[in-house]
């Protein structure tokens, strides 16, 4: 199967959507708590370099993970699954088959994903 030739209905879009925009801002709610943490803890000149530097790479990880063309999705899917920033009930309204692809392109067997 060529995943990047799937039709997207328009249920299946807003689903996506949906699923999408909460594995983003759930994620940056994450990188805010720990820089919040790191920055309450600074004591040093050098504490705030370092926070600069994990923004950068955070920043730099999460604009390479969040694409949102249909074509590569299913695999932007299924390492939000993998990496626990979506569960499978996030993917409600997509097809079954794109939930079959994504369950397996995570590595994830009736039970979830394996790596959690």
């Amino acid at each position: 199967m060529d995943f990047r030739e799937l039709k997207w209905s328009k249920a299946e879009k807003v689903a996506a959507r949906r699923a999408f925009e909460g594995a983003y801002r759930k994620e940056c709610g994450a990188i805010a708590a720990k820089i919040k943490e790191m920055a309450e803890a600074a004591s040093e000149p050098e504490d705030l370099w370092r926070i600069h530097d994990v923004l950068t790479e955070r920043r730099r990880r999460t604009d390479e993970k969040y694409d949102y063309r249909y074509s590569v999705l299913l695999f932007v899917f299924a390492r939000l699954l993998q990496e626990g920033w979506i569960t499978e009930t996030d993917l409600q309204g997509l097809a079954d088959d794109k939930i079959d692809a994504i369950r397996y392109l995570a590595g994830c067997g009736e039970s979830g994903p394996t790596a959690q």
